[in-house]
């Protein structure tokens, strides 16, 4: 038994020593040395693909290798989060997306990734903030008088969302549940005709993005009734958060974009990239951009973009199976 035991702590410190070496090597060997792919899991044009491009064409900049942005939408995101998934864990295929992936587990069947284990997190990237909108003639002025209101009209009341399963069709169910009310889910195709329909008065009620918002609630064709989830907008430092306004906690609706590699990626790249983009971050034009997008740049390190995908992917998980969407 002692010889066996000696043996086995012998053999114990060999294999850790080993993978002492194996990082070493890593953190010594030269990165990158080829082109990267970055892949968004949704169409070109959205704020998630013009944060794929600035950051992926800073990389291009600053490394000499091309960092080529490759859309593969369909499925909510789960296409291309599936195939990043399935990359090789060798630093040349990134993955840009939103909280959709804490998200679609949890209420589409088929999925066939693991938001924790199948990635390895480099940093929370920004925080794309929703407003809470209505149709211009709406009666409520304010959030309180909003849940007033349906609360007085159990299910008379509408609002809309881009697709069932969206963010912002969370956030809404998020907000019947922590504010005991029971309005209509009315799911479009994309954003285009939910907008054109909160402006036309089909619509009562919508998250809509600040940035996206904001131009119409100036023309005064949509009230805004709050701004942000849980604190209040550089954009609309006038217009009360969420939480403020409703008076509920446990109101943070807004959305959140993340960079990922594939589980099993050397820590010395995961480090190496994530240094890089906190430096792109922080660039005058990079901010002026996201800025145009209405994002705000969030950055941090691995851990605490871990961390964000364990706890909101339980937390939306539980606002899922109340609204009774799991699919599980």
């Amino acid at each position: 038994m002692p010889t066996r035991r000696c043996i086995s702590r012998r053999s114990f410190c060999s294999a850790w020593l080993l993978a002492l070496a194996a990082c070493a090597a890593h953190a010594d060997e030269p990165y990158p040395t080829r082109p990267i792919r970055i892949i968004v899991p949704f169409s070109a044009g959205g704020g998630i693909d013009v944060l794929g491009r600035t950051i992926g064409q800073k990389l291009s900049e600053t490394w000499q290798y091309a960092a080529v942005v490759e859309n593969r939408p369909g499925a909510s995101g789960n296409i291309g989060t599936d195939l990043a998934a399935r990359a090789a864990p060798d630093g040349y295929t990134y993955l840009m997306t939103a909280n959709t992936i804490i998200m679609t587990p949890s209420f589409m069947q088929g999925v066939t990734f693991d938001p924790v284990k199948d990635f390895a997190p480099v940093m929370p990237i920004a925080i794309g903030s929703l407003a809470l909108v209505t149709r211009p003639d709406f009666p409520a002025k304010s959030v309180p008088q909003l849940i007033e209101l349906a609360r007085k009209q159990p299910h008379k009341l509408n609002y809309g969302s881009p697709g069932t399963g969206t963010p912002h069709h969370l956030a809404m169910e998020l907000v019947k549940q922590r504010a005991g009310i029971d309005v209509v889910h009315v799911p479009y195709k994309g954003s285009g005709g939910l907008v054109n329909d909160v402006l036309s008065g089909q619509v009562d009620l919508a998250f809509v993005p600040v940035h996206q918002a904001l131009q119409f609630a100036r023309a005064g064709k949509m009230q805004m009734l709050a701004a942000g989830g849980t604190r209040r907008t550089a954009v609309t430092p006038d217009i009360p958060s969420l939480a403020e306004a409703s008076g509920i906690a446990d109101v943070d609706v807004d959305m959140w974009y993340g960079l990922y590699l594939p589980a099993g990626t050397p820590p010395a790249i995961v480090g190496k990239v994530n240094a890089e983009v906190a430096r792109i971050l922080k660039m005058p034009d990079v901010l002026k951009s996201l800025s145009m997008q209405g994002l705000q740049p969030s950055g941090g390190t691995p851990d605490d973009l871990a961390r964000l995908t364990r706890d909101d992917l339980r937390r939306w998980a539980g606002v899922i199976r109340q609204a009774g969407l799991s699919s599980q």
